[in-house]
């Protein structure tokens, strides 16, 4: 099966105006670049983005709060984008703040489709309002949902035809649950290898898991913050 696009544009193209998608990366790292690029192009607009933050003001994801098609943010960091943070401050945006460990884990159980888990984590807190909450093992915990998508936005080092992916360190946060979590999965690579050109060993999400896979012709890799030391005097 042969499940290559010929591009970033002809992805978005699938994805219609209201939608919600996981985006992976950390940071600015492993992100989908030319699928948020292309999203950008193509104008679609009141998503719900599901990501770990919120980009940067003219980079990532925060290319699409700045043309204003994003609806509603679910993530755990989002302090290096002034707009997001103009926006949220004047009710433009919604938003839903989630700890970083119980945002990997809903979208792990949105994959497994496991029904909710309880967490210690957020108890007490503005987290935890309106939420069931237990005390297990003598520790008060919160009832967390899991997260689903309609669409997931990942980025890995190599693929297959077939979809079989694998990631470069930093860049493997949140991608491979995303791949999980979401009704159809797109896929962009830096390197797209013909099947059984990857060692099994290597491959981290399976290609059960994406349904769409495309090369992405450039990327930038964008540094959030660069930090150099200076020599001695």
């Amino acid at each position: 099966m042969n499940k290559v696009l010929p591009s970033a544009e002809d992805a978005v193209a699938r994805i219609p105006d209201g939608a919600t998608i996981m985006m992976g990366g950390f940071g600015l790292c492993g992100i989908p670049e030319n699928l948020i690029a292309a999203l950008r192009a193509r104008g679609t607009h009141d998503l719900t983005v599901i990501s770990n933050n919120a980009g940067v003001d003219e980079f990532g994801i925060g290319v699409l709060l700045r043309a204003r098609q994003v609806r509603k943010m679910i993530s755990t960091y989002v302090g290096e984008n002034k707009e997001f943070e103009r926006q949220f401050l004047a009710g433009e945006l919604e938003v839903e703040l989630v700890p970083q460990g119980t945002f990997a884990e809903r979208i792990r159980a949105g994959g497994a489709g496991i029904a909710g888990f309880f967490t210690p984590t957020g108890y007490g807190t503005l987290v935890a309002e309106g939420k069931e909450t237990r005390t297990i093992g003598g520790k008060p915990c919160v009832l967390e949902q899991p997260l689903h998508a309609d669409f997931a936005f990942v980025k890995a080092w190599k693929g297959d035809r077939v979809g079989n992916l694998v990631y470069r360190r930093t860049a493997r946060n949140f991608n491979p649950v995303m791949a999980t979590a979401a009704d159809v999965t797109f896929a962009e690579v830096e390197q797209l290898v013909e099947p059984g050109a990857l060692d099994p060993d290597h491959i981290v999400t399976p290609g059960i898991f994406v349904n769409y896979i495309l090369q992405g012709p450039k990327y930038e890799k964008r540094i959030e913050k660069r930090t150099v030391s200076g020599g001695r005097s």
